[in-house]
C-alpha cells in the first residue's frame, strides 16, 4: 500500500495550477453515454477516480482515449451494456451518476450501490425519487433495478439540494418529451459546469447557477467540446496550507468567482490571500486570528448547500483552525463522520473537542507533531497530510490512494513547493 512520509516544518513557495474540477468531470463523462458522436473534455485531472469512471465506461463499449496530459475524447458509439462492472462501482460514489444516461439511453439498468468515502450516511432517495417522477420504475437492492418506457418532462422537487441528484436528472431528462422543471437544484460551480456542457450538446437547460432549473426535452444530443472549471476544493486546501506554513504561495488560473463565500469563510479563519486578477496570494509565516462575532461571541463556521461553505473544505479549515489564534466552532451538518478524523489531529497535539459527531470546538495556535496516519478518505487525508506538512518530526500516511482519488498531482506539486516529500509504495 502506497504512502507518504513527511518530514514537517519546511518553507513551502513557489506556483501551483489547481487540476479540473473532479466533481465536475465525472458526471461530465458520463453525458458523453447519451450522444453517438465524440464528446472533448479538457483539463480533465488523471486522478483515480476518472481512471475508474474510464474502466467502467470502457466495459460498457464506450471509446475513450487521452490526447495530451489533460484532454479526453470519448464516443459511445459503440455501447452495448446497461450492467456496470460491481468491484469498479464500489470504488466510486460517482457511479450513480450512471443511473440517468443509461435509462435514457437503455431505458434499463442495473447498477451496484456506489461505495466512495465512508463519512456518514449518504442517501440515494432523491436519485429513486426523480426516476419515478419522470416516468420510470426503480427497485433498491444490490444490484440496484430501474427501468423507463419513455421519460416524460415533470415538476420535480427535490427535498435536499443533492448535487449528484440534481445531475442524474439533468442526464435523464435532457432526451425527453415536454419539460422537466426542478425546484431546489443544487447550483455548485461542477453543476453549472454540467449544464453548459449539455447545452453545448444540444440540450435546453434555462436557470443555470440558480436552484430552479428547467430543461426542456431535446430528442437527440450531439457531440461537443468542453473546459472544465479549476477545482475550488484544491484551491481552497492549497489556500489553508499557504497560510499556515512559512513561505508564499501562487496559485494560478483560478474563478474569483466560485470562491467568494470560501473566501469570506477563510477571512474569518484569518486566511486572506491577495488577489490578481485570476491568480491568489497566500503568504505563510505570519500570525493568523480568527475573527469573533460581535460582542466578542465564539464564532460558527457551518457547511452548507452552495453557495454557503462547502463541506469539503471543512477538513482543511479545521487544520487551519489549529494554527490560527482564537476559538472556533466548525458544525458541519451533513455528514456525521467527517469530524471523526480528528482525533488524528488531537494525537498530533491539536486543542480540539469533539462535541457530537456533527460539531468541534478548535481552539489556537498549537504546536503540532508527527505522527503515523492513515487516510480514511479523500479530503481528511488532504487535512492530515496538511498538519504533517506543518509539524515537527516525520510524519507518515498511508492509504494514500484516498488523497490521489481526488487530488491530481498532489505528490509533484507539493516537491515544487519545497515540501519534503516522499512517496513510497
Amino acid at each position: 500500500m502506497a504512502k507518504f512520509i513527511i518530514e514537517g516544518g519546511r518553507p513551502l513557495s513557489g506556483r501551483i495550477v489547481p487540476a479540473g474540477n473532479k466533481n465536475e468531470v465525472l458526471p461530465a463523462i458520463m453525458a458523453s453515454i447519451l450522444t453517438d458522436e465524440t464528446v472533448t473534455l479538457r483539463r480533465v485531472p488523471r486522478i483515480r477516480d476518472v481512471e475508474t469512471t474510464l474502466s467502467i465506461l470502457t466495459l460498457l463499449g464506450v471509446q475513450s482515449e487521452w490526447a495530451g496530459d489533460d484532454t479526453l475524447t470519448l464516443n459511445a458509439r459503440g455501447i452495448s451494456n446497461y450492467k456496470p462492472d460491481p468491484a469498479l462501482c464500489n470504488h466510486i460514489r460517482a457511479s450513480i451518476l450512471l443511473l440517468g444516461p443509461l435509462l435514457s439511453r437503455f431505458g434499463k439498468i442495473e447498477i451496484p450501490t456506489p461505495g466512495g468515502d465512508v463519512i456518514g450516511a449518504r442517501r440515494i432517495d432523491s436519485h429513486f425519487e426523480i426516476v419515478e417522477a419522470l416516468g420510470g420504475s426503480i427497485e433498491f437492492g444490490n444490484p440496484i433495478i430501474g427501468s423507463i418506457k419513455k421519460v416524460i418532462g415533470a415538476d420535480v422537487y427535490l427535498d435536499e439540494p443533492s448535487v449528484t441528484a440534481t445531475e442524474n436528472l439533468l442526464l435523464l431528462a435532457v432526451r425527453s418529451e415536454g419539460t422537466t422543471r426542478l425546484y431546489n437544484a443544487a447550483c455548485e460551480p461542477h453543476v453549472v459546469g454540467l449544464c453548459k456542457l449539455l447545452n453545448k450538446m444540444g440540450a435546453k437547460i434555462t436557470g443555470v447557477g440558480s436552484n430552479h432549473l428547467t430543461i426542456e426535452g431535446v430528442s437527440q444530443l450531439h457531440g461537443a467540446e468542453h473546459t472544465v472549471g479549476p477545482d475550488f476544493m484544491e484551491i481552497g486546501s492549497y489556500l489553508c496550507l499557504g497560510a499556515i506554513a512559512d513561505g508564499s504561495i501562487t496559485i494560478d488560473r483560478v474563478d474569483v468567482a466560485d470562491l467568494r463565500f470560501v473566501l469570506k469563510t477563510f477571512s474569518r479563519l484569518g486566511i486572506h490571500p491577495k488577489i490578481d486578477n485570476d491568480s491568489f496570494l497566500i503568504e505563510g509565516g505570519r500570525t493568523i486570528e480568527m475573527q469573533n462575532d460581535i460582542g466578542d461571541r465564539v464564532a460558527t463556521i457551518y457547511s452548507g448547500p452552495w453557495p454557503a461553505f462547502p463541506t469539503d473544505l471543512m477538513s482543511v479549515s479545521i487544520v487551519a483552525a489549529t494554527q490560527a489564534m482564537g476559538t472556533k466552532i466548525f458544525h458541519e451538518k451533513m455528514f456525521e463522520g467527517r469530524m471523526f478524523f480528528t482525533d488524528k489531529l488531537l494525537a498530533m497535539g491539536a486543542n480540539i473537542v469533539l462535541c457530537d459527531p456533527h460539531r468541534i470546538v478548535v481552539t489556537g495556535p498549537k504546536q503540532l507533531y508527527a505522527s503515523k496516519m492513515s487516510s480514511p478518505d479523500v479530503r481528511a487525508g488532504m487535512a492530515m497530510l496538511m498538519a504533517a506538512l506543518v509539524a515537527k518530526g516525520t510524519s507518515v500516511i498511508d492509504n494514500i490512494y484516498q488523497i490521489e482519488r481526488g487530488y491530481f498531482g498532489v505528490h509533484e506539486k507539493l516537491l515544487s513547493l519545497g515540501a519534503a516529500i516522499l512517496r513510497e509504495q
